[in-house]
């Protein structure tokens, strides 16, 4: 029902013009223009609803939740996530009524904190303190996979047994994770190899290995002159063969690809 419902909103919209987006496998759909402001993004999630976009504010150092209408892109709220030092948010996901945001400080192996927020009314339910910069979660259930810097480690969490993490393994990709999330019992992980290029991974859950990778292109301009950059380089969210990305920031797109079966 969720993917019909954005998949015909996306399909109705503007056409991304100029764009020269490409994923392998891959068909473009369409586009959904979000009509408030983001900064430089960095997660994507959805439910029937809302869009949800994290977003860094470079300059005033803060962090910061977006939510959007998912049929129209109409801007709804935002919160403010900073936590002292800590103002980068990540990828975030979704699971149940929690959205996940890891918001850490912006350097390598530093630290960073895990916020399990109501997506209803976006109170702070529960803080999990990590010491590494962490950039990006996958969230299901009681399972957390968490990507540090670049996502050159996995930090893997089983909170129904600790808020401490059960395993810590080096990324099976060459890819620097941007966004992830489960998705039909894999993890899907989307990021940039270059400025220009990036992938969207499958990885076994259980073993930890790339099952399936994707080459993805660029959209528009490519930062830090343009705003765009590699379409799997920012937010990126999924639904069986449905798969949205935000590559741009502000004013930004959800870009919708349908992905062979």
């Amino acid at each position: 029902m969720a993917m019909l419902h954005l998949a015909s909103s996306l399909s109705v919209a503007a056409a991304p013009g100029s764009s020269d987006a490409q994923l392998e496998h891959a068909r473009l759909v369409g586009a959904l223009a979000l009509q408030g402001e983001i900064f430089h993004v960095q997660g994507l999630a959805l439910d029937p609803d809302h869009v949800w976009i994290t977003s860094v504010d470079h300059a005033g150092r803060r962090a910061f939740l977006h939510v959007f209408d998912r049929a129209s892109g109409r801007y709804l709220r935002r919160i403010e996530l900073t936590d002292g030092a800590r103002y980068h948010p990540g990828g975030l996901s979704l699971s149940g009524g929690s959205l996940w945001v890891p918001v850490a400080e912006m350097r390598p192996d530093s630290s960073a904190v895990l916020l399990e927020i109501d997506a209803a009314t976006l109170t702070v339910h529960r803080r999990i303190a990590v010491s590494d910069h962490i950039g990006c979660i996958a969230a299901e259930g009681q399972r957390l996979v968490a990507g540090n810097w670049d996502s050159r480690m996995l930090y893997e969490f089983d909170l129904a047994r600790s808020d401490r993490p059960v395993r810590v393994v080096k990324n099976p990709s060459a890819t620097h994770f941007q966004d992830m999330k489960f998705a039909d019992g894999q993890l899907v992980a989307g990021g940039n190899t270059s400025w220009l290029a990036g992938t969207l991974d499958w990885i076994d859950p259980a073993t930890m290995r790339v099952t399936r990778s994707l080459k993805a292109g660029s959209i528009g301009a490519v930062r830090p002159f343009g705003r765009g950059g590699p379409i799997t380089g920012e937010g990126m969210a999924i639904e069986g063969r449905e798969l949205y990305v935000l590559p741009e920031d502000g004013p930004s797109r959800v870009f919708h690809f349908r992905l062979d079966a």
